[in-house]
């Protein structure tokens, strides 16, 4: 594995950058087998996939068994399965997945320019920052930088944020939503903040703090639970509703949505050393984890409220994206607490690689079962989701670079 450090970078930022420093091999069984597992996986899907002459990017399985796959000029998972080969690269160090990651990287390059939502943050951050961090790519700087500009078209300066979703048409529209921010949107302030490392503009740096500020205030339950969906007016800034897309009910608790929190506000401290940044990342792990109908392999229930429970859908993408958080948050604080943080973490690993690893050789290489995309509208429901993946090789990566 290609070593994974914390360094400075300027602004007085830190970040988790994988450089071509000399390899460190892994020497423990866990990593090994299930680095083995993740590449084998990814090898006999990646077989299929170079058969076709256009690029075709994973997304979940479909009710008919079939593959569904991700539509480049707009999906919003579309930048995780490059982040994945890139991943695998830094795990391997074999070159035959960096070449993958740069061809599936570059397909999305239009994508920079794309101010139709906010989630150019994801796509573009998942794949051409990582080419940067994990394979050097100095080319992909302007590419970045590109994206925030996009990104940042979508703030509104009054309230303070970045509008999640567009209005004019559709069911947002039906809800009567002026200026729609979703709790996933905190994931996306990661592409402004190394925008500015990477051009020195301040800028991209300002609009993500007001952004994560303002969530700050208007996003969360005193118990530390936060909102799917807080409506704006753009005009006055004043919040005219909170409510839910893909949770249970309003004032539910919506399991993916707690874990971009946990990931967001972490990720917000690397990069800003702001405390309430990391005091609200450890108060949501807190209540989450510390909720009485948690399973006790810690791979939540899609929504820890919705009725039904335990005989409901669980969403191992929340745990992946939980574990990774944690890996990074447990650096940051004590270390009584950060060892507490990083056995949450390592046992929702365990419990990933133990109960919810699909077998060798079945569902179109994907690597984790039993994900929920968007139970509400009936779709992605108990199948493998590309993002669900992503983050557990972050998990992975992120574990190991902590015994290094």
């Amino acid at each position: 594995m290609k070593n994974t450090i914390w360094t400075g970078l300027g602004l007085g930022l830190s970040l988790w950058v994988i450089v071509g420093c000399k390899p460190v091999r892994p020497t423990h069984d866990f990593l090994a087998d299930n680095i083995r597992f993740a590449a084998n996986q990814y090898k006999a899907q990646m077989e299929e996939l170079e058969k076709s002459d256009k690029i075709c990017i994973p997304r979940t399985v479909k009710p008919d068994g079939n593959m569904q796959y991700a539509s480049i000029g707009w999906d919003w998972t579309a930048g995780f399965y490059p982040g994945s080969l890139w991943y695998l690269y830094n795990l391997t160090e074999e070159e035959y997945w960096k070449s993958l990651a740069e061809k599936y990287t570059e397909a999305l390059e239009k994508m920079q320019y794309n101010t139709s939502h906010h989630d150019v943050g994801f796509i573009i951050g998942c794949s051409y920052m990582n080419g940067i961090r994990m394979g050097g790519e100095e080319k992909y700087k302007p590419v970045v930088v590109q994206a925030a500009k996009s990104l940042s078209t979508r703030f509104r300066p009054v309230a303070g944020v970045i509008q999640s979703w567009n209005t004019q048409k559709g069911w947002q529209s039906e809800r009567g939503w002026k200026c729609p921010v979703i709790i996933d949107n905190m994931m996306n302030l990661e592409l402004l903040f190394e925008a500015t490392r990477l051009s020195g503009d301040s800028t991209f740096y300002n609009i993500a703090v007001s952004h994560a500020d303002k969530t700050l205030k208007n996003h969360f339950r005193k118990d530390g639970s936060s909102y799917h969906v807080v409506d704006y007016d753009p005009e006055t800034g004043e919040v005219r509703s909170r409510s839910t897309a893909q949770g249970y009910a309003d004032e539910s608790a919506w399991a993916r949505g707690q874990a971009w929190v946990i990931y967001g506000y972490t990720m917000c401290y690397r990069f800003t050393k702001n405390p309430a940044y990391l005091q609200q990342a450890r108060h949501i792990a807190d209540f989450f984890f510390g909720l009485p109908n948690l399973p006790e392999d810690l791979v939540p229930y899609w929504d820890m409220k919705a009725p039904g429970i335990p005989d409901i859908p669980r969403d191992a993408s929340a745990a992946a994206i939980m574990a990774s958080a944690l890996y990074e948050l447990r650096t940051y604080v004590s270390a009584e607490d950060g060892n507490r943080y990083q056995s949450i973490a390592d046992k929702i690993v365990d419990s990933l690689n133990r109960h919810y690893q699909a077998e060798p050789g079945t569902t179109y290489g994907f690597l984790l079962l039993h994900s929920t995309g968007h139970h509400p509208g009936g779709d992605e429901i108990d199948v493998p989701i590309n993002y669900a993946d992503y983050y557990y090789l972050e998990a992975l990566a992120r574990k190991e670079a902590l015994k290094q």
